[in-house]
């Protein structure tokens, strides 16, 4: 993701949402790389999970923030019922599970 970013200075504006954005401009070196790939990996996991892939959800189209105890949480997304998510980091790699639940 280091790579990207370094090659592309507007990658980080094509996958966040102004809000995630916002936040991310308050974070540098390995913290801002940390925080990029989770959130992208989150919207292609998103994507997968709502059976449509990135072709048909745009990247902007999610958005995960943190709630007031650091939690992630979907803010926003195009599904009808409730999303969960999960994101861990090693020192390499970046692991995002995110679960679709309808709404009753």
């Amino acid at each position: 993701m280091v790579d990207a970013q370094e090659k592309n200075p507007n990658f980080a504006l094509k996958v966040l949402t102004d809000n995630e954005y916002a936040h991310y401009q308050t974070l540098s070196g390995r913290r801002a790389a940390e925080y990029l790939s989770g959130r992208f990996s989150v919207k292609e996991s998103y994507s997968k999970a709502y059976g449509t892939g990135l072709g048909k959800v745009g990247l902007r189209d999610i958005e995960t923030m943190n709630d007031d105890y650091g939690k992630p949480i979907i803010a926003k997304h195009p599904f009808a019922g409730n999303a969960f998510v999960s994101i861990s980091h090693t020192d390499t790699m970046v692991f995002t599970e995110v679960i679709l639940e309808r709404s009753e």
